[in-house]
């Protein structure tokens, strides 16, 4: 018996921002971030409001993109989209605030910096952070609006600069590779060099660690 062919991967559209568009009679952009859940490193944030005239092709949720192809995308999306901004917190943020909240700020910052003020806001997620707009929800929304996806690979890419930067700051960690996620290499220069000021000492892998020290 033959198989049927497997359904194809849904790309993200304008669908969203196009009835938002009309209803808050106003420019739309997409927010989404990059770092909630690594245990070293600031979060992200970015917003992105498309030209729909002048859209880079390829872009998709940064998740599902190479580091070379976001690499590739980003200066396309910063160029001809019609306004970007980025905004991070910092790891003392992310510890005063918690991760939640600071990621609130980190988008806030990111819809501040954009040249054009937005009317309405496409965020990433379920939780309605307090952004300079009106804010719509998007469960999954990196997958399915153009303007959150843009925003992902934009807070991802300008993420992961800050890590190699830290990379070579604090040596011997592996930021550059791994990112402040969890991984085997980061797990043993834990255990070997202790936590360094760039790692969310509120997070429970490195309170148990400083526990022992």
């Amino acid at each position: 018996m033959a198989r049927a062919p497997a359904n194809p991967k849904a790309f993200p559209t304008l669908a969203l921002e196009t009835v938002l568009i009309q209803r808050v009679n106003g420019p739309v952009c997409g927010v989404d971030e990059a770092g909630r859940g690594p245990w070293a490193g600031p979060v992200s944030a970015a917003a992105v409001i498309l030209n729909p005239d002048d859209l880079p092709p390829g872009i998709d949720d940064s998740k599902v993109l190479t580091e070379k192809r976001r690499a590739a995308l980003e200066p396309e999306i910063k160029a001809r989209a019609v306004a970007w901004g980025v905004g991070c917190a910092s790891v003392e943020e992310i510890e005063d605030l918690n991760i939640l909240h600071a990621t609130g700020l980190a988008m806030c910052r990111a819809v501040e910096q954009l040249a054009v003020q937005p009317a309405a806001a496409l965020v990433d997620g379920n939780y309605r952070f307090r952004l300079p707009c009106e804010i719509q929800t998007v469960v999954g929304g990196d997958g399915l609006s153009l303007s959150i996806a843009a925003a992902s690979i934009l807070a991802k890419t300008a993420r992961d600069r800050l890590m190699i930067d830290l990379d070579a700051q604090y040596p011997g960690y592996g930021f550059a590779r791994h990112k402040g996620y969890n991984a085997p290499i980061h797990q043993a220069a834990l255990k070997t060099l202790g936590p360094c000021p760039a790692h969310r000492r509120g997070w429970s892998p490195i309170k148990a660690l400083l526990e022992q020290i």
